[in-house]
């Protein structure tokens, strides 16, 4: 009786919703400004010729609103771990929708959200950036190799003032 009753409720709900909120064609249907190749390659070539300019050898990575790497530069002398690294900083930026400098103290131990920071493919180290455009986010740049995650930050930051224009038309 119960199990029947608790069905019931169910499918007057889905029916009075149903005609509560009528979806058009263009309710199914999302759009949203994405980055290009082009660009992605720019912001990537402007921040290591930022980082390079400070005197950092490091790897610069461009992943776009789903995460996927789009660009990633490397230079000669940055270290072997420096690409994984600043993918999982541009990722970890994307996903939390902050940029990583602010995730590090709130994820601290002891602290309530301590628990992300064991999140699998998440670096709550400072270095990943998200870039907006337009009033969208567009993706998010990671960098590793610099002395210290505040440097990696620094040159990213850098780097996508380089581009400002072109994000900002």
């Amino acid at each position: 009786m119960r199990k029947h009753m608790l069905g019931g409720m169910i499918l007057g709900v889905l029916t009075v919703l149903r005609f509560m909120s009528p979806v058009s064609a263009e309710e199914k249907l999302v759009s949203y400004q994405a980055m290009n190749l082009e660009l992605a390659l720019k912001v990537a070539q402007e921040t290591l010729k930022a980082c390079q300019h400070d005197g950092f050898q490091v790897a610069v990575v461009v992943v776009d609103r789903a995460g996927i790497v789009q660009a990633l530069l490397r230079d000669r002398l940055a270290g072997i771990y420096t690409p994984d690294i600043a993918i999982l900083k541009a990722r970890t930026a994307l996903n939390f929708h902050s940029d990583t400098i602010n995730l590090r103290e709130p994820t601290e131990s002891g602290n309530e959200g301590s628990g992300i920071r064991h999140v699998p493919g998440t670096l709550m180290a400072a270095g990943g950036v998200r870039i907006e455009a337009a009033g969208s986010i567009v993706g998010s740049l990671g960098v590793s190799g610099a002395p210290g995650p505040k440097s990696d930050d620094a040159c990213a930051r850098k780097g996508l003032d380089a581009v400002s224009d072109i994000l900002n038309f």
